[in-house]
């Protein structure tokens, strides 16, 4: 496993590094004061921006000073940290302007080998657009403007960080977004009480593992079992039964229904097992609809089918009515399995693996480019009011689930319908099948905006 990145962020006491430290950590780890100063060691923490995962440290403010003294010896500190940093962002105050310190760290910055992205903080408003004009003489190109305060900036930060971020495509991942073949299948079972998952884990596993009865509601903690399905290592999760929220009174099965939710946001790919004796029922579609917006992959298992009725009939009417309530994702797998017999399991589990695969996939660069410059060919972009969008290019940020950001002028005025065309394609030509797919539009700030 790779270590993440690092980011070091430097500059003059008090320009505001703790503050953006603080944001993009998601904590208020780094004290942060009016009075210069505060920060003396460096600060690391964890750090993510936009689904861009980063390791971050807060440096103390430069100053020059004897190497011996205490604010020595914090420069000191801080030039470890930049040495030894993927890239640094060198910050100044847009509303203080320029200062002779600020042109020092410029100097001795110009002669360091680390990459840096000069950012300009407190940029909101007018009063800092003289400052951004005197940072563009410091020799790093055009500033980022933020406001790390308000948390205005953020898109622009993370394009100017990108380029210094991503890893190589045979550099492996960070281990929450790789898929390790060996590691084993996090599978929660889930569904209306009485749906039989219980029957169906203990059919899996070849022995009564879990409490089974007619009496709905036996399962109330969500229970974890080791397994493997053909040398291949499973971990499944059985969940209680999930009924309509209006029904739910009892305390404990509050607590219940909590739990399973829990377990499917720990899950990789969770099965929603449906009653084939009862067809689908609205619950069944918000269940599923829960499992997507965590960004889980979804099976749907048509169980007692030993028992159905009219089985064809039934089962064309359930893939009909999944694809109306689960317009968000078209084709989600729908398999028949009989709990009690065992019929259909192998394919099940089958299923999962291969739609894990797919929710874990990272698409090469060149590929991803590829397709996204044929969908734009297909299908241009509209032009609302007669101006045109334009997609300038798209990156994967992450996997598990599926990722991306594109980068282009007045995305924000592109239509829902128009970013369909765009996931859909995404999952017919580039193997993502059903599972989701995160998009985020991203345009440059305006300077001209104010």
């Amino acid at each position: 496993m790779k270590r993440l990145p690092s980011v070091a962020i430097v500059g003059r006491p008090n320009v505001g590094k703790s503050t953006l430290f603080n944001r993009l950590v998601g904590k208020k780890l780094a004290l942060v004061d009016d009075r210069p100063g505060v920060t003396r060691d460096r600060r690391e923490g964890d750090a993510s921006l936009l689904g861009l995962d980063f390791r971050i440290v807060d440096t103390a403010g430069y100053e020059d000073h004897d190497a011996q003294s205490l604010p020595g010896r914090m420069r000191l500190q801080t030039e470890a940290a930049v040495a030894g940093a993927d890239v640094a962002l060198f910050m100044v105050d847009a509303r203080a302007g320029i200062v002779p310190l600020d042109e020092e760290i410029a100097r001795w910055l110009r002669g360091s080998t680390t990459p840096i992205v000069l950012v300009a903080n407190k940029a909101e408003g007018r009063a800092g657009e003289q400052g951004i004009l005197e940072a563009l003489a410091l020799g790093f190109g055009d500033p980022v403007q933020l406001s790390a305060e308000h948390g205005e900036g953020m898109g622009d930060l993370f394009e100017a960080l990108l380029p210094h971020l991503e890893r190589d495509e045979d550099e492996d991942l960070s281990a929450e977004d790789e898929e390790d073949p060996a590691a084993p299948l996090k599978l929660a079972i889930v569904g209306r009480p009485n749906a039989g998952k219980s029957t169906l884990v203990n059919r899996m596993l070849g022995e009564d593992r879990m409490i089974t009865g007619p009496e709905a509601g036996i399962t109330r903690d969500s229970i974890a079992i080791d397994w493997e399905w053909l040398g291949r290592p499973v971990r499944l999760i059985d969940t209680a039964g999930m009924r309509k929220r209006a029904k739910v009174q009892d305390k404990l099965e509050k607590l219940s229904v909590a739990d399973a939710l829990h377990a499917v946001d720990f899950a990789e790919v969770v099965v929603l097992l449906l009653d084939a004796t009862l067809g689908l029922e609205s619950q069944d579609l918000r269940i599923a609809d829960r499992v997507l917006e965590e960004g889980r992959a979804l099976i749907i298992a048509l169980n007692k089918w030993d028992v159905a009725q009219d089985p064809s009939s039934l089962f064309n009417g359930v893939k009909a009515a999944l694809g109306d309530g689960l317009s968000q994702v078209k084709g989600v797998p729908l398999i028949t399995v009989s709990a009690m017999t065992g019929r259909g399991i192998d394919q099940l589990i089958s299923a999962a693996f291969e739609t894990r695969e797919a929710w874990s996939r990272r698409v090469p660069t060149g590929e991803l480019n590829r397709w996204f410059e044929r969908a734009i060919e297909a299908n241009p972009p509209p032009a609302p009011g007669g101006k045109r969008i334009k997609m300038r290019y798209v990156t994967q940020v992450k996997s598990r689930p599926p990722s991306f950001v594109i980068f282009g002028t007045r995305v924000d005025q592109l239509p829902a319908s128009y970013e369909r065309y765009l996931v859909n394609s995404a999952r017919k030509d580039l193997g993502f099948g059903a599972v989701p797919i995160r998009l985020t539009l991203r345009a440059p700030k305006n300077p001209f905006g104010n």
